[in-house]
């Protein structure tokens, strides 16, 4: 059952600006449901519309600084997360264990290929920690 027309009228024009600020900057549904003292049912169907277009003119601003940042400022960061987020590019490890015939391989030649192989995929989680750490850097 749908609201009808008018009954989110008892809204003030203060109400209605803090409700759409509210979902544009991604607050739970519950959580403007308990700003208005109603429940997420009754608040989805007075506001559903009017909140879905908030959180998409906000989605649409962030959006809009982000490619800005990436192609007018030249920030890499920015630029290298939209190619991530929105083109597709992954990062790409790949660990290969090359090694002839273990059953040939001696025990000694062996545990060293291990060893090679632990010190590898360390290398491997040394960077991507550094990439998140990098990541974290841009948030702030």
């Amino acid at each position: 059952m749908g609201a009808q027309e008018g009954e989110a009228d008892w809204l003030s024009a203060e109400q209605r600006r803090t409700v759409r600020a509210m979902a544009g900057y991604g607050a739970p549904r519950s959580s403007i449901a308990a700003y208005l003292r109603i429940d997420v049912v009754r608040l989805n169907a007075l506001l559903g519309a009017e909140l879905d277009q908030a959180e998409a003119d906000a989605n649409t601003k962030v959006a809009q600084a982000l490619f800005q940042m990436a192609t007018r400022q030249n920030n890499v960061a920015a630029a290298i997360f939209w190619m991530k987020a929105r083109a597709g590019w992954r990062e790409k490890v790949e660990i290969k264990a090359v090694v002839d015939d273990i059953s040939r391989m001696s025990d000694e030649a062996l545990q060293a290929e291990i060893r090679r192989l632990d010190r590898e995929i360390q290398t491997v989680e040394a960077v991507v920690v550094e990439d998140a750490l990098s990541i974290e850097d841009c948030r702030s």
